[in-house]
């Protein structure tokens, strides 16, 4: 059986990463377990438009009628099962991370349950995903994800490409979460790869 997956949402803008992410994920079975930070359930109302009220039953709208299963913990439940490294996971992606989640994961602080889960994976050696949201980015920004990719992590910007030739904002979000999937090794086709077959959004080049 494979280990479930850890998604983790903070209060950077583009919310529709990590919900598109979910959705993904559980329409092809996965398990999940998600955490939301307090600014994150804030930029998923001003957003999306979720409710913010009963998190639980909001997440179980939008999510329950996928074949997966996901168990959502409150950010503040410290004594939750990602805080234990004993607990085993496949990994975790946070999408989108803010610049101060990123920051707290960096450094260890671990204020959070998600901050917690973050050094989990960092200590027990598992893949660690993050979606930095942020622009323009000063050196602190850099340093932190600099130092970060040096433990391994792979940072994987929200910078969605046009090669692909995106008509939608929807396409523009698959693009990201697709290169978030192949960072999972997880099989999808959300965007049309680069040179393949049948491929006429970019000019053949000939010498």
């Amino acid at each position: 059986m494979s280990r479930p997956w850890v998604i983790g949402i903070t209060g950077a803008s583009g919310a529709a990463y990590g919900a598109r992410l979910c959705t993904y994920l559980l329409s092809i079975g996965m398990e999940l377990h998600v955490l939301v930070t307090d600014a994150g359930w804030r930029v998923l109302k001003e957003e999306l438009g979720w409710d913010s009220s009963n998190r639980k039953a909001t997440l179980q709208q939008h999510f329950g009628s996928q074949p997966g299963s996901f168990h959502y913990h409150p950010i503040q439940d410290i004594g939750a099962s990602t805080a234990s490294g004993s607990f085993r996971t496949a990994g975790m992606v946070v999408v989108p991370c803010s610049m101060g989640t990123l920051s707290s994961i960096a450094n260890g602080t671990s204020d959070n349950l998600l901050e917690r889960t973050a050094d989990v994976m960092l200590k027990e050696g598992r893949p660690l995903i993050i979606v930095p949201r942020e622009t323009p980015l000063h050196a602190i920004h850099l340093e932190n994800m600099l130092k970060l990719s040096r433990m391994g992590v792979r940072m994987i910007p929200a910078m969605p490409a046009f090669y692909q030739g995106p008509q939608t904002i929807a396409d523009m979000i698959d693009f990201v979460v697709g290169k978030v999937l192949d960072a999972m090794q997880v099989e999808h086709e959300l965007f049309k790869r680069w040179g393949s077959q049948g491929d006429k959004s970019v000019t053949q080049v000939t010498e």
